[in-house]
């Protein structure tokens, strides 16, 4: 087991609740300046962004604001908020590249970017992708360029689960003691599509079931398994859990061990934040700095969201090993 270094959780550059105050205009139609604030959703990290309303064009300057805060918080939101697929759209462009999801089958019909998460039927068929991600991951870790954000949008919120657990690797990196730090710092993972921990296809809590063509259209690829945050500068653990199926130079079962062991160090209950949504709220979270996992819903409780992913320059691409995961027996 790992034994952590005994510190209360704060994040990198505390910030309280603050007032960023800029001229706002109601309903303008090119771009809006907005006067907003902030205040955590825990001591550790976290941010709500208030006076921010998404359906509006936002200026460079009022941008800038809430990207700061995003990069401080990690997690970020804002809440009550009513978006087209256009306007969805624009707000993730502003933060990267959107890369559509490789389950294809459930694309909106108006922005291929966007990814539909319910768990409705209609007419025998469903209407997006149901169960996603219930176990912690990082968002298209299994790609060479690995995922800058993932942006939710809630539609329609269950009145029991449905919450999305998010887990500091700063923090969980920070804590390592320095022996441990010193063993990874050289290493590698190799990364494909799955939850390494549940290969079963019948169960709720396996990775999203692919088709053939979309297997075979994913990588085999590395990344660092203490990796510098490609913003920040800062170290965080990344993706130790979910995609993460081998070390590179490292027998199987010595890999499958120490990535365990650091996947149970990282998700540990005190670097846990929990999010309850609401209807309207708009999610996003860093995907370099986190793992986070989906909490089961019941089938009979709706639940609908959008979500888009945006990646980060390819300057960050990593080595591919196989162009096809499904080619290498890897599953």
């Amino acid at each position: 087991m790992i034994a952590s270094a005994s510190r209360a959780r704060q994040p990198a550059e505390p910030f309280a609740a603050s007032r960023d105050v800029g001229p706002s205009r109601a309903g303008c139609a090119t771009m809006c300046e907005m006067s907003i604030e902030t205040r955590p959703l825990s001591p550790g990290f976290g941010v709500e962004v208030l006076g921010v309303d998404l359906s509006q064009p936002m200026s460079d300057e009022t941008f800038a604001r809430v990207e700061r805060a995003f990069y401080a918080g990690q997690v970020l939101v804002v809440r009550a908020q009513t978006l087209s697929p256009a306007a969805f759209g624009a707000w993730a462009r502003r933060f990267g590249p959107p890369e559509p999801h490789v389950i294809d089958q459930f694309h909106h019909p108006a922005d291929a970017n966007i990814l539909i998460l319910s768990n409705r039927v209609r007419e025998g068929r469903p209407v997006g992708l149901a169960d996603a991600g219930t176990y912690f991951h990082t968002d298209y870790s299994y790609l060479p360029t690995p995922a800058r954000a993932t942006t939710l949008y809630s539609i329609e919120v269950p009145r029991e689960g449905g919450d999305t657990l998010f887990a500091n690797q700063y923090a969980a990196y920070d804590d390592l003691p320095a022996r441990m730090k010193a063993r990874i710092e050289p290493l590698t993972a190799i990364h494909h599509y799955g939850n390494r921990h549940n290969l079963d296809v019948t169960t709720r809590t396996v990775a999203s079931v692919l088709s053939a063509e979309q297997e075979a259209s994913l990588p085999l690829v590395t990344h660092k398994i203490a990796r510098p945050h490609p913003v920040t500068g800062r170290k965080a653990l990344y993706a130790v859990n979910g995609t993460s199926f081998g070390i590179v130079g490292m027998p199987d079962d010595e890999a499958r061990d120490l990535l365990d062991e650091l996947a149970a160090h990282a998700t540990r209950p005190d670097y846990q934040l929990s999010h309850r949504y609401g209807v309207g709220d708009v999610v996003i979270w860093d995907n370099a700095s986190l793992l986070h996992s989906a909490t089961l819903v019941d089938p009979s409780q709706p639940r609908t969201l959008w979500r888009i992913t945006v990646t980060e320059p390819l300057i960050a691409s990593a080595p591919v090993l196989a162009r096809s995961f499904a080619a290498t027996g890897a599953m």
